[in-house]
């Protein structure tokens, strides 16, 4: 039997088989292992499954203690939280007796008490033999975990800085302010090293006690998170002294004056102190990044538990900018412009004598910046989709707790700079959008809501395709004949002709038709190019639009349309809760559209 039935062969009979006739012999002798195998599998089977009919009650067993240890897990994380929000709360106001030492020493309590249990957590898996046998492959991806310890490094930095400068106030104030950042300091490396070893830990033994280890974790590193959000909002956003002032706040500056030692009848007792709260304002924005990261991976960590799964089965995947020009190009400029001009919008407003013009001229030039940063961002948005739709890549069927968490998390934070941008537009259009101020204002925020809907809908189903293979840039061939089984009288004539005359034949070797592969497999299609351009695009715009609110910038506050319709009070309250979420949106899509990046 050979490959070539236009022409018989009489190998086989004469005693000495050719190598096509050979390797159809050995798949026809492995076709029948296999059929034999299947059928003879279900009496197996059977006979296997069938004991397992006497142990009644072992599944159920199971399953209670597996419902046992969420419930548990679940009612820690809730009550931690809720907890810790009375305590954020409370002291955020002077008129409420919680100091902000009673909070410190709550949070002194839960990281020690988390860092305990990471440090039995890592101790246990080291000493136990086959402790982690499944691992998530997708789970904690190199991106991740390097953002976490690039955050957790600044967040240290910042740690120490306020060591310094609180240690100059230990004569005149409580030496848990001391303590705090002392505790806090190792926490953060206990925990980078946890996260960054063991991420990816689909845990099988001692369930129970990870699933609450795990939630300890989680609402710790929420409960911190909280903590520096409403310090930071307050701070920024008091309510000020003179009412002919009160849409004219400089956050900054209310912020390093009574941030950690407001009160001035406590003197510093080097002449440092200033400086260095200069300096750990700045590290704010790290260290709240950094609490939602390892939120987020203590999150996938837990549904992971007890979850069989094999980390072979994802694919590995490393970061080129080969063939991808345009995009990088066109975002690093906009970062370098968008910098610039915060950088004289923040100078402009910190400054107290600057005149109304010049302020207006400044808030004037941050809308517009920021107009055209979200204008070019939804042109590419929408070329990215339009090249989706010739996209028939499959999408993604198998469960994944990570690819869950990364749109629940993109949605949810998103919904914070939907809500900011709706309050605008109703008090815009309420008040008439009268003066070039107010028609800037409105104008962003219509974009800014276009911009997001369409970034969810583009983030979205990159992550949900199957990721782009090399095989698939390779050109098909057609093999329409063997050259090795010809007739005898016409071998040599035929081959020689088709050596000569190549369209004489379509006959194609096997040593043709690889030496063509390496010359097209690392050659990008143009709808992966574009993606990856899209994509490199707007990681870079979402860079800058997370540096300019995460290192101060508020026009919320420093224009004042909204706060004359809502009143400051409630307009506060809403960007106070909507911004801290938009500000980890963006972060959040910077690291999502590195994955689609990677995968594309």
């Amino acid at each position: 039997m050979c490959l070539n039935t236009g022409y018989p062969c009489h190998c086989l009979n004469d005693g000495d088989p050719c190598e096509p006739c050979r390797m159809t012999a050995k798949e026809k002798e492995a076709e029948e292992a296999h059929l034999s195998n299947n059928i003879n599998a279900p009496s197996r089977a059977a006979s296997i499954c069938e004991p397992d009919l006497n142990i009644p009650s072992m599944g159920a067993a199971r399953e209670r203690s597996h419902n046992w240890g969420w419930m548990v897990s679940g009612i820690i994380c809730v009550n931690i939280l809720i907890l810790g929000c009375a305590l954020v709360s409370g002291s955020a106001y002077n008129n409420v007796k919680i100091s902000s030492v009673d909070l410190q020493v709550f949070l002194i309590i839960i990281i020690l008490l988390t860092s305990i249990w990471m440090i039995y957590y890592v101790i246990y898996t080291a000493r136990t033999e086959n402790a982690i046998v499944y691992k998530d492959g997708h789970a904690g991806p190199v991106w991740l975990r390097g953002g976490l310890v690039l955050f957790g490094l600044l967040s240290i930095i910042m740690d120490i800085f306020k060591i310094a400068s609180y240690v100059g106030y230990l004569h005149c104030d409580s030496a848990v302010k001391v303590a705090f950042p002392v505790v806090q300091l190792l926490f953060i490396i206990v925990q980078t090293f946890f996260l960054w070893i063991h991420a990816k830990d689909c845990v099988q033994l001692q369930r129970n006690i990870t699933r609450c280890g795990l939630m300890l974790t989680l609402s710790t590193n929420l409960v911190v998170w909280m903590t520096l959000v409403t310090e930071e909002s307050v701070h920024q956003t008091t309510f000020p002294e003179y009412p002919e002032n009160e849409t004219k706040i400089h956050g900054r500056k209310m912020y390093i004056s009574k941030a950690g030692y407001g009160d001035d009848k406590c003197k510093c007792s080097h002449g440092s102190c200033s400086t260095f709260k200069n300096a750990y304002y700045y590290l704010y924005p790290f260290n709240i990044e950094y609490s939602l990261f390892a939120s987020a991976m203590a999150y996938v960590m837990w549904k992971n538990v007890g979850r069989l799964t094999e980390e072979h089965g994802h694919h590995h995947f490393k970061f080129r900018l080969k063939d991808v020009f345009f995009g990088p190009l066109a975002g690093i400029l906009l970062v370098v412009a968008g910098l610039a001009t915060f950088i004289v919008y923040e100078m402009v407003m910190g400054d107290d004598d600057s005149e109304e013009d010049e302020k207006d001229h400044a808030v004037m030039m941050h809308f517009v910046m920021n107009i055209v940063i979200v204008t070019l961002m939804s042109v590419s948005t929408v070329i990215g989709c339009a090249v989706y739709k010739f996209d028939h890549r499959e999408h993604v069927s198998e469960k994944n707790p990570t690819r869950n968490l990364d749109v629940g998390l993109l949605v949810g934070a998103s919904l914070g700079q939907f809500i900011i941008s709706y309050f605008t537009i109703v008090a815009m259009a309420a008040t008439g959008t009268k003066g070039h101020l107010n028609r800037l204002n409105l104008t962003w925020a219509i974009l800014m809501i276009i911009q997001l809907g369409l970034q969810n809908l583009f983030i979205i189903e990159g992550l949900h395709r199957e990721p782009f293979h090399e095989v698939h840039e390779v050109h098909p061939i057609t093999v329409v004949a063997n050259p090795y089984v010809l007739q005898s009288g016409k071998d040599l004539g035929m081959l020689e002709r088709s050596e000569n005359d190549p369209k004489a034949s379509p006959v194609l070797t096997t040593h043709s038709q690889h030496s063509h592969m390496p010359e097209h497999r690392h050659k990008l299609s143009w709808k992966r190019r574009v993606l990856k351009e899209v994509c490199a695009f707007l990681l870079m715009g979402n860079i800058i639009l997370w540096i300019m609110p995460a290192f101060g910038a508020r026009p919320q506050f420093d224009h004042d349309a909204e706060t004359g319709f809502y009143k400051f009070n409630m307009w506060a309250a809403v960007v106070n809760v909507g911004l801290p979420f938009g500000i980890f949106y963006r972060m959040h899509s910077v690291a999502s559209l590195f994955e689609v990046f990677v995968l594309t």
